[in-house]
C-alpha cells in the first residue's frame, strides 16, 4: 500500500513534503492499536514481568546489602536524592528507579528517608527524556525557530518538576519523620500475596541456586523495563493526533490542562509518554509552550500510580507510607500554586526557558548542570 492510499495519511496539497515523511509522521501521531487478543497476551506478559521484577529485585537487595551500606550512594539522603536523579536520567525513565528505591527499603538496604529522596530525586531525571526527544524532534527542522519550540518542552518539563517536587519533598520527608504517615496501611489479601508469590515466585527460586543474590536486583531492573513496554501495549494507543482533534480553545485553560495532564499520564502509566506527546504539539503549533505548565502539574501527581502498586505488592508498608507521603505533598504543593502563584510562575519558568534556548552553549551547559548537580549531591 502507498502512502497516498493509507487512510491514515493525509496529503496536504501544496506542501513540499514527501510521501514518505508524511507516512511516518502519520504513524507517529496516530499509533495503530493492538488487537484485543494480543493486549490480553501482553497484559499477562506484563503482569508476569512486573511481579518477577519486584520479586527479583526484593532478593538482590539483600544480597546488595554488604556493598551499598555506607557507601557513598547509599550513605545519606542527599545520596540517594543524587541517586535516583542521576539514575532516571540515565535510563531515560523514572519508573524503574523508583521502584528500586522501594525494593531496597524492603530489602533493607536503605532507609525509609533514604527511599523517600531517592524517589523524589527519580521523579526530577524523569523529565529528561522529554529534552533528548525534543532535540531529536528539533533536528528534523531547518529554521532556528522551529527548532526551540520542542526543545523548549524539555526544560519547562524539568524546571516545572524540580519547582513543585524540591519544596514538597523537604515537607513531606519532615511530616514522614514526625510518624504523620505512620498510620497509613494499605495491603494485599494473603490469598493475593501467596497467588502471585505460586504463579511468578519461582523465578526468584531458580535464579537464586544458579547466580549471585546481588545480580538478582540488576536483572530484576531489566525484567520490569520489559514488564513496562509490555503494559505500554495493552493500555489505550494516545497520539497526538488524537488530542489535536479536540477543541484547541480549552489548552489555554489552566484547569483543563491540568486534568488532561493527569488522566493522560494515568493512562499511559508514563510521565515519559505523556509529557513527550506535548512535543509535536507544541512544534506543530496546536499547543502554546506557554499553556504547558498545568499539563505537566498534572502529569507529574499521577506518574506515582504505577510506584504505589509496586509498594502494595511489595507487601512493605514503610513502602507504601514514602510512596505516599511523596504524592500527597505534592499534590497539596501543586494546587497551591496553580491557585496562588500560577501567572507570576509561569512568566518565571518561560523567562529561563527562553534565557537557556538563545544559544547552543547555554542549551549545552544546562544540560550539563542535570548531571553534574545529582553526582555533587552522591558526593555529598
Amino acid at each position: 500500500m502507498t502512502a497516498s492510499e493509507d487512510p491514515r495519511v493525509t496529503i496536504v496539497p501544496g506542501r513540499d513534503l514527501p510521501a514518505e515523511r508524511i507516512a511516518v509522521r502519520a504513524d507517529l501521531d496516530h499509533p495503530t492499536p493492538h488487537p484485543w487478543w494480543q493486549r490480553l497476551l501482553f497484559g499477562v506478559a506484563g503482569v508476569f514481568f512486573f511481579v518477577t521484577a519486584l520479586g527479583l529485585m526484593k532478593a538482590g537487595a539483600a544480597g546488595l546489602i554488604p556493598a551499598l551500606e555506607g557507601s557513598i550512594f547509599t550513605d545519606n539522603p542527599w545520596s540517594t536524592l543524587g541517586l535516583g536523579w542521576l539514575g532516571s536520567c540515565l535510563v531515560l525513565s523514572g519508573s524503574p528507579v523508583a521502584a528500586s528505591a522501594l525494593t531496597l527499603l524492603d530489602g533493607g538496604a536503605i532507609t525509609v528517608n533514604e527511599a523517600f529522596t531517592m524517589l523524589t530525586g527519580s521523579r526530577l531525571g524523569a523529565s529528561f527524556v522529554v529534552v533528548v526527544v525534543g532535540v531529536v524532534y528539533a533536528l528534523r527542522n531547518k529554521e532556528q525557530g522551529e527548532r526551540r519550540a520542542p526543545i523548549s518542552i524539555g526544560i519547562l518539563s524539568l524546571l516545572m518538576t524540580a519547582t513543585i517536587y524540591l519544596p514538597a519533598a523537604m515537607v513531606g520527608f519532615l511530616l514522614l519523620q514526625r510518624g504523620t504517615f505512620d498510620g497509613f496501611d494499605i495491603g494485599t489479601s494473603p490469598g493475593l500475596t501467596s497467588a502471585t508469590d505460586a504463579a511468578f515466585g519461582w523465578s526468584v527460586d531458580l535464579l537464586l541456586e544458579i547466580l549471585p543474590s546481588w545480580s538478582l536486583f540488576p536483572i530484576g531492573l531489566a525484567v520490569l523495563v520489559v514488564g513496562f513496554n509490555c503494559f505500554d501495549r495493552v493500555l489505550p494507543q494516545i497520539g497526538a493526533e488524537d488530542l489535536e482533534r479536540r477543541e484547541v480553545e480549552w489548552t489555554s485553560r489552566m484547569w483543563p490542562m491540568f486534568l488532561a495532564g493527569c488522566a493522560v499520564t494515568m493512562l499511559t502509566l508514563s510521565v515519559s509518554v505523556s509529557l513527550t506527546l506535548l512535543v509535536p504539539l507544541v512544534a506543530k503549533g496546536h499547543v502554546r509552550r506557554s499553556n504547558t505548565l498545568p499539563y505537566i502539574a498534572g502529569a507529574n501527581i499521577t506518574t506515582l500510580a504505577d510506584t504505589l502498586v509496586a509498594a502494595i505488592l511489595i507487601g512493605n508498608q514503610d513502602a507504601v507510607r514514602v510512596v505516599v507521603a511523596v504524592t500527597s505533598v505534592v499534590t497539596v504543593f501543586t494546587l497551591v500554586v496553580l491557585l496562588t502563584a500560577y501567572q507570576p510562575l509561569r512568566r518565571t519558568l518561560l523567562s529561563i526557558t527562553r534565557w537557556v534556548l538563545v544559544s547552543n552553549r547555554r542549551l549545552a551547559g544546562f544540560a550539563m548542570v542535570l548531571f553534574v548537580v545529582p553526582l555533587v549531591l552522591v558526593a555529598v
